[in-house]
């Protein structure tokens, strides 16, 4: 319930990552004798909500969230810098899985930045996705793999700008007008860590969450949530301001914030004193 209406209140613009979310993650924490751990992708432009799910998600099953130590975050440039390192990532990243999910079968794993994941290093993890029961003695099944990219996100928005094109909304677009493109866009991505990935070709990636591009009306919805956050009162100039400050595009267009919600913070610290 948590998860729902977190999601409901500071997550703009995305009615199908709510839905897959809740519905996923509800179902899988559900299930008594689940035969694989679930394994999220998710996949957007910048500042439209990735990290954000993906926290709210480690709140809604850990006390501590994202600070909980059975949560596990790895972002791609900070943890395997070093393309000639690849072979000892791959056996760092599987002792570390191994260790930790043996400590706690509902440990959580977070791969940020897989767009600048070296190729075929995701794929050492391949056996911890799949359908065993047992590997040397430890279960997976009740773990939990989420994938943050970049990778596909002009997919996305190729399918939301024929909508909007055709005189339909964004909420029309449904799941499966986008996840099988998606998973083919970042299968042959070449700059992408999921590039000719088993993980994909074995169909161990159990959704393939699109972010859609923020509008304009959706990046004001960030500016007074940010402002509530602090304590101040919305003031609706200021939110202007800062929505009309952000680039968008296409060039002709400008219907979609190049940022999303991401510099929202910062410009605001130039508007209120705080």
């Amino acid at each position: 319930a948590a998860l729902q209406e977190n999601l409901d209140k500071r997550l703009f613009g995305q009615h199908l990552v709510s839905k897959v979310v809740v519905k996923a993650v509800r179902g899988f924490l559900n299930n008594t004798n689940a035969k694989k751990p679930l394994a999220l992708s998710l996949h957007g432009w910048t500042g439209t909500g990735k990290n954000f799910v993906s926290k709210i998600v480690a709140e809604s099953i850990y006390k501590k969230g994202l600070q909980s130590k059975y949560v596990h975050q790895f972002v791609a440039t900070l943890h395997f810098p070093h393309a000639h390192s690849i072979n000892l990532y791959k056996d760092q990243l599987q002792s570390w899985i191994r260790g930790n999910v043996s400590i706690c079968p509902r440990s959580l794993f977070i791969f940020d930045e897989m767009d600048k994941m070296h190729a075929g290093l995701i794929d050492s993890i391949k056996p911890f996705l799949d359908y065993y029961e047992l590997l040397d003695g430890v279960s997976y099944r009740q773990a939990i793999f989420i994938f943050l990219s970049n990778a596909g996100a002009e997919k996305i928005t190729e399918v939301a700008l024929d909508f909007w094109r055709n005189g339909r909304t964004r909420e029309d677009i449904q799941l499966t007008d986008i996840q099988n493109a998606l998973s083919v866009s970042v299968f042959n991505n070449k700059n992408s860590g999921f590039w000719h990935s088993t993980l994909i070709d074995r169909n161990l990636i159990d959704y393939f969450i699109p972010f859609l591009p923020l509008e304009y009306k959706h990046v004001k919805m960030c500016v007074r949530v940010e402002i509530e956050s602090r304590g101040y009162t919305v003031d609706e100039d200021i939110v202007s301001r800062i929505a009309d400050e952000m680039t968008y595009f296409p060039r002709e267009e400008r219907i979609y914030s190049d940022k999303g919600c991401k510099t929202v913070d910062a410009k605001l610290d130039y508007y209120y004193d705080f």
